[in-house]
């Protein structure tokens, strides 16, 4: 009984942020949205941890 009560409070929990997120964000323009795949592109990854190159200071 405890598992059952738990999960589904943690359920409700991610439902109601991706809720709130979805509300309060702007809705997605697709055309400037960067590409999922960029393989061959020449587009540069960005806004990553990985994307993140050191740089010669």
């Amino acid at each position: 009984m405890t598992r059952r009560v738990t999960a589904t409070a943690a359920l409700a929990l991610v439902a109601a942020l991706v809720l709130l997120d979805v509300a309060g964000s702007a809705p997605m323009n697709p055309f400037q949205a960067p590409p999922l795949l960029a393989l061959g592109s020449g587009e540069a990854a960005g806004g990553a941890h990985c994307a993140a190159l050191p740089t010669a200071d």
